[in-house]
């Protein structure tokens, strides 16, 4: 069935890409398909999805993660293209979580992104927060990040991070006081944090990471020291799986 938005690509409804896609299951049992002319291979895509550490991929039970070319919003419906369309891409979005019966679709636009690590960062960013949506947040790692908090570590890992933690908390340095001011905005902060660390150990797991490449221009980047923190205490509460490694190595940039 195809769409009436005027580009020259045919488009479907998610459930007939369901239905046509066939559905892979990685080694650590996280369920993928790859639809269309995608903008990664299929060798590159079966070593992205298996990274996700097993002790992860285990809460994302009846979940699976359709990567096609576009995924297109029109009104209150969702049409996919299986290649890229000029016209398309000026109205598609990164990804869509649709649920299908009894199960969960994430549809993630991979020819919206210029290479395999936008791609396998907008994954990693999905997939750690479906994991604490389910598992919530480890308290080592809350009491790391209000620690760091507290001491006035500089930056944060994403935008949401970085505004509900200024709505959390109140730290007063000439005083010496560090408070909680909103509980809501908190738990949020904790929440947020937690999914970026997780999807930024991941992402350190499947290439190298420059610290330079996380850095946005709406918000800074949390401090390399930080940083290097949280990944490693998400390295131990989620062991990589066998054939990757963690490390974080500390280098002056040229």
């Amino acid at each position: 069935m195809s769409s009436p938005i005027s580009a020259s690509a045919p488009t479907f409804t998610p459930a007939e890409i369901v239905r046509r896609a066939a559905v892979a299951q990685a080694p650590n049992g996280v369920c993928y398909a790859a639809v269309g002319e995608n903008a990664i291979s299929g060798a590159e895509l079966e070593r992205m999805v298996a990274t996700v550490p097993t002790a992860i991929a285990r809460a994302l039970e009846r979940k699976a993660y359709y990567f096609v070319p576009l995924t297109v919003p029109e009104g209150e419906e969702t049409r996919i293209a299986e290649r890229y369309d000029v016209a398309l891409s000026d109205k598609a979005i990164c990804h869509r979580n649709l649920t299908l019966g009894n199960s969960q679709c994430v549809f993630i636009s991979t020819r919206l992104m210029d290479d395999k690590f936008s791609v396998a960062f907008e994954f990693f960013i999905n997939v750690g927060h479906a994991f604490v949506d389910v598992a919530g947040v480890s308290q080592e790692f809350a009491d790391l990040a209000a620690a760091q908090a507290e001491q006035g570590v500089k930056g944060e890992t994403s935008l949401d991070a970085h505004e509900l933690r200024r709505s959390a908390f109140d730290r007063d340095a000439a005083n010496g006081i560090f408070r909680v001011v909103d509980e809501k905005s908190k738990t949020g902060y904790l929440n947020a944090a937690f999914s970026d660390a997780i999807a930024i150990y991941m992402l350190s797991l499947y290439l190298d990471v420059d610290y330079y490449d996380l850095r946005e221009r709406e918000y800074p980047l949390l401090a390399p020291t930080a940083l290097a923190e949280r990944l490693r205490k998400a390295a131990q509460l989620f062991p990589a799986n066998a054939g990757y490694e963690f490390q974080v190595v500390f280098r002056r940039r040229s």
